[in-house]
């Protein structure tokens, strides 16, 4: 009679970006930024990434770090695999920081030494040179295996398929069955269902269900938006996703689109959306476009954006080129409040 014994394992991947890669250079040896906790086999986990040296010793300066750290309270022996890797995420291209894939290590909140395992370093310049940034942003990675004790008898786990709701809710939009309001929009006619477009936007829930509802129609004309940005944001509703840009060759398009649908999710105020686009916009930043992005950003209340805006403003003296943009003059006239929070951190960062 055969048997076999297999530990349970409990496993997942971390995908931590470090956004603004070169600011982050100026902070302190030994200073860290810590990413979000995440759960994995029982016990609470984060990653820390270190841009000079190892986190709390004040050497390796050329170098960043990446460490694991086990944050459970009287976790004790508790054996893990893992892989600390940089991915450019464009390209495809990885650099292995530190793995242990076959004899675990054992984490031990209760023991300093053994609550920080995996500390990989790489050197600054050789990172710089091996286009592994993209956009000024560093993608970590860590897969993480927990394994707990052997289980006798284990009952047979019976493998979920994957949540097919969006799927099915896209088709619905597709093919437009029991479709039962339409939009026209700049000559294009679009049909949907008010319920879906109530649950997701509380503007529609009021204009389709409200008191002031025109009980009497089922057309609605929507002005001041384009077809296709209409087109995305419903493909949004439906789906909770952006629409495929697989067709979309030219990056000031691809950013122009966003703009639009922000505008759009602002509007209609689906707030996943809007905080979608913003993050799409704060990474496509340039000297050229970042005035006009700041006074979109304050049109539409994008503390987000607004921030990462004047943060790019303030940092490596661009405040020379931007002001001599088109975008500053629009922004001086039509914004002229933004300027004191540039100026304000400006002033810092020059005093720094």
């Amino acid at each position: 009679m055969a048997s076999r014994c297999t530990p349970a394992t409990a496993r997942a991947t971390l995908a931590f970006e470090i956004v603004g890669y070169s600011m982050h250079k100026g902070m302190g040896a030994g200073k860290f930024i810590q990413s979000p906790r995440f759960s994995v086999g029982g016990h609470e986990w984060c990653v820390r990434y270190c841009p000079n040296g190892i986190p709390m010793v004040d050497i390796n300066k050329d170098y960043l770090s990446v460490s694991l750290e086990l944050l459970s309270k009287r976790a004790e022996d508790v054996p893990v695999l893992f892989d600390l890797r940089l991915i450019n995420r464009a390209t495809g291209l990885s650099s292995s920081l530190d793995s242990c894939l076959e004899s675990p290590l054992v984490f031990n909140s209760l023991d300093p030494s053994k609550h920080t395992f995996a500390v990989g370093v790489i050197n600054k310049s050789e990172l710089e040179k091996a286009a592994l940034l993209q956009d000024d942003c560093l993608m970590i990675e860590c897969d993480l295996t927990v394994i707990k004790d052997p289980l006798v008898d284990q009952p047979v786990e019976v493998q979920m398929p994957p949540s097919n709701l969006s799927d099915n809710l896209g088709k619905l939009l597709e093919t437009g069955e029991e479709a039962d309001v339409i939009f026209k929009v700049k000559g294009e006619v679009f049909i949907a269902h008010k319920i879906v477009l109530a649950m997701r936007s509380p503007v529609f829930k009021a204009e389709l269900y409200g008191p002031m509802r025109d009980n009497t129609s089922q057309k609605i004309t929507v002005q001041d938006i384009q077809p296709a940005v209409f087109k995305a944001l419903l493909h949004f509703i439906y789906t909770d996703s952006l629409p495929s840009t697989e067709d979309v060759h030219d990056d000031d398009d691809h950013k122009e689109m966003v703009k639009h649908l922000l505008v759009a999710a602002d509007r209609y105020a689906i707030e996943r959306l809007k905080m979608i686009c913003e993050n799409i916009l704060s990474r496509s930043l340039d000297v050229e476009s970042v005035a006009t992005m700041l006074a979109l950003a304050d049109q539409h209340q994008c503390s987000r954006l607004k921030d990462a805006c004047v943060e790019f403003v303030a940092s490596s003296n661009r405040m020379d080129d931007v002001v001599a943009t088109q975008g500053y003059a629009h922004l001086k006239r039509s914004c002229p409040a933004v300027l004191v929070d540039i100026y304000e951190r400006v002033t810092k960062s020059r005093k720094i």
